[in-house]
């Protein structure tokens, strides 16, 4: 039984033009005054019970008219049982006791239920304020949630998924609130794709992270994400990461290991440099026979230089006025 209803079939509906319905309809419902005319001229009253069935008519008539944009469909039931969909753009007529269903139509706004440790993520409105559904490509904003990476970091993490309706009887028979459906589903993707992967590495090794693989993390979570929400009739075309920060109990202690691995990059460059420079002051010198040092005086010019290429301050010059040698 349930097989069936998540295989639920689509039945696509070819209704009268609304034109030809509006015109029946009002017919049956300008003769009602004729006929009570009729009646009173010419004192017969027994036609009148017929007008006012005829007026009845008219009205139940003019009820299955029904308008549809661009974009839009309509899912109809008869008396319980599933009438058919209506996704054409245009005015048409359809049987009149049909009636109109979509699941995020309420009359107030509800809100997704947020636990306490979710209190920063955004609100998502998941009512609808119309009875058709919309087939327009829409957008979810499930705000910033706390999720764990691979590593066990808490890491404070947002989306934004670009989606559309493609199967509207799914969408409205296959789950209780489609719109709430995505939502929840959202969230429980991103926390199993954010496990998977780390916030980010400590060496330049090539392994996969949220902050370096964000389009990998994107693509993988679309997938998972379409996986999930396929039996409502949705297709999710686009998932960004629009925030992706550490959680604030261990932000400072993450920003001071970047700060120490930035100021040790620094440092091995100067030293590099520096090394470098040393090479070849002492070989322009060896080569162009300027001065002859031995091993205690490179020594010393060495440390020298590297005291003054790799400090922190300026050097204070000395001036020597004995000899080298």
């Amino acid at each position: 039984m349930v097989k069936e209803r998540i295989n639920f079939e689509e039945k696509e509906l070819n209704p009268m033009s609304g034109w030809l319905g509006l015109l029946i309809g009002l017919i049956l419902v300008l003769l009602f005054p004729a006929i009570i005319y009729f009646s009173i001229t010419t004192e017969i009253f027994f036609p009148i019970a017929i007008g006012v069935i005829l007026l009845i008519a008219g009205v139940i008539m003019l009820c299955g008219l029904k308008i549809l944009n661009p974009n839009e469909a309509m899912v109809l039931v008869l008396f319980g049982k599933y009438y058919g969909t209506l996704s054409k753009e245009g005015f048409f007529w359809v049987n009149p006791f049909c009636s109109a269903i979509n699941p995020t139509y309420e009359a107030a706004t509800v809100r997704i239920a947020k636990t306490k440790e979710d209190e920063n993520k955004g609100e998502a409105s998941i009512s609808s304020t119309t009875k058709k559904v919309s087939l327009k490509a829409l957008t979810l904003n499930n705000g910033i949630q706390k999720v764990n990476d691979e590593m066990g970091n808490p890491i404070m993490i947002g989306v934004v998924v670009i989606w559309k309706v493609i199967n509207p009887t799914k969408a409205v028979f296959n789950v209780d609130n489609y719109k709430t459906y995505l939502s929840i589903q959202c969230d429980t993707a991103l926390r199993n794709v954010a496990r998977l992967y780390p916030y980010d590495v400590n060496d330049a090794s090539e392994e996969k992270t949220l902050r370096g693989s964000s389009q990998e993390v994107a693509d993988k979570l679309k997938d998972e994400l379409q996986e999930r929400v396929i039996v409502a009739g949705i297709e999710v075309s686009e998932v960004r990461i629009t925030h992706l920060a550490y959680a604030p109990e261990i932000a400072a202690a993450m920003l001071q290991r970047q700060q120490a691995e930035a100021i040790i990059a620094a440092r091995k460059k100067i030293v590099e440099g520096a090394v470098g420079m040393v090479e070849m002051a002492l070989n322009r010198l060896n080569e162009n026979d300027i001065v002859k040092l031995d091993d205690e005086k490179k020594a010393s010019m060495v440390s020298n230089l590297l005291v003054v290429l790799c400090g922190n301050k300026d050097a204070q010059p000395i001036v020597n006025s004995g000899s080298i040698n």
